[in-house]
């Protein structure tokens, strides 16, 4: 996640930024990954997990990602501001582009789409540190 916020950075990349096909692309692949290490987490935890339990957590997921895409699909349309802020940007030539010192970068603004990340993952953290919990608690209880 923290990888795809600075693939964003335009202070930082410049003109070279991802392109949004880039980013429903790599949206996708956090979703999966966060979606498999939910279930992987799960079944170490939790050993007599079925796979309808599985499939029903994949689901969930997959649903959640499809209405989170299309919050930012949404937010993106009625975000008209931010779009002609960047329209009127100079272009920058991609092959003489160098970065700025990192005194001179200004701190980013997080768009919809970071602050949707952010909470996925700041949510899978505190899930996964719940189950861990949940873990050892169980190993020192015997169970």
């Amino acid at each position: 996640m923290f990888l795809l916020l600075l693939c964003n950075d335009r202070g930082v990349l410049g003109p070279w930024v991802n392109r949004r096909g880039m980013n429903v692309f790599s949206g996708a692949v956090i979703a999966i990954l966060v979606m498999l290490s939910t279930v992987l987490t799960a079944s170490v935890l939790f050993p007599a997990i079925t796979s309808t339990q599985i499939i029903a957590v994949f689901a969930a997921g997959t649903a959640l990602t499809l209405v989170a895409g299309g919050y930012l699909v949404w937010s993106g349309r009625h975000h008209k501001d931010s779009r002609s802020a960047d329209a009127r940007a100079p272009a920058l030539d991609r092959a003489t582009w160098r970065m700025p010192p990192p005194a001179l970068l200004t701190k980013p603004v997080l768009s919809a789409g970071s602050r949707t990340g952010l909470t996925v993952l700041r949510g899978y953290l505190l899930l996964a540190s719940a189950l861990v919990v949940v873990k050892v608690v169980q190993l020192a209880l015997g169970s």
